[in-house]
């Protein structure tokens, strides 16, 4: 379990998700979401399908537009800000500035197949922070060794597994230098077998104590690496607190139905 975050204080928090409400039409998927993570915290957020979880976490670097509530990370607003009491969207430009402190890995890897694992990893401090490209090339070698595939260097993505592929996901991610990580359901698209590698990666992220947001379905991965576990169900904040309490004990039947079904799927 990541160990930054044993002893937070109010100061420490970099996330702040207050009242956040979504609809696509008619359909409101984010009913009022309050959700704080603080600085060294891995935060996991368990739910069923459209339970509104990934929706959550792509307003979180405004990937998705948002009617009610606020967002900040490090204190800066995402998507809109209020001035004179009135509701505005900030400026693409701030939009973009913040995406630079947030990372985000999906579960389609997302890679540019016609760029080497290299020149992936290398886009964005290059385009993106005007770092000079030798740095930047020293840069990502040093995180494709941290995630265990700068020997893939040269390789294309169409030439790598799917787990290799999210593992240099993650590297790009890192590139960035982030304030937070948020993943995305990084693992449902991949072979069992190749699901390990990832999380390996994941949770030695959580021990040199990277921010983190993760939506999964990875029941061991909650139990074993993240300091607050939040269960959403139907678009709103059931339960949360420490794994050990509420996977342990939960108290509402939603999430003691939610475990019983996916602990039985993992034997």
């Amino acid at each position: 379990m990541n160990q930054a975050a044993a002893l937070p204080t109010q100061s420490d928090e970099i996330v702040a998700i207050r009242g956040l409400r979504k609809s696509y039409g008619t359909l409101e998927v984010l009913k009022g979401i309050d959700i704080s993570v603080k600085r060294g915290e891995v935060v996991v957020v368990l739910g069923p399908s459209g339970s509104g979880k990934s929706t959550m976490l792509r307003c979180v670097n405004f990937l998705e537009t948002f009617e009610h509530g606020t967002i900040t990370v490090d204190g800066r607003p995402v998507g809109y800000k209020t001035v004179n009491g009135t509701r505005k969207p900030v400026s693409e430009a701030e939009n973009a500035s913040l995406r630079e402190h947030v990372g985000m890995v999906f579960q389609s890897y997302n890679l540019f197949p016609h760029r080497t694992v290299l020149e992936n990893v290398m886009m964005g401090p290059v385009k993106v922070k005007g770092i000079a490209a030798a740095t930047a090339r020293d840069i990502a070698m040093r995180l494709l060794g941290k995630v265990g595939m700068d020997h893939k260097a040269d390789a294309y993505p169409g030439r790598l597994s799917g787990g290799q592929q999210q593992r240099v996901a993650i590297a790009r991610a890192l590139a960035m230098e982030p304030s937070v990580m948020l993943f995305d359901e990084v693992t449902s698209a991949l072979d069992p077998e190749l699901v390990g590698e990832v999380l390996k990666v994941m949770r030695e992220l959580a021990e040199e104590g990277m921010t983190m947001i993760v939506v999964t379905h990875e029941m061991g991965f909650a139990r074993g690496v993240a300091d607050r576990v939040v269960f959403m169900d139907g678009g709103v904040v059931v339960e949360e607190g420490p794994p050990g309490d509420i996977m342990v004990a939960p108290k509402t039947d939603r999430f003691r139905g939610f475990l019983s079904r996916h602990l039985s799927e993992e034997g």
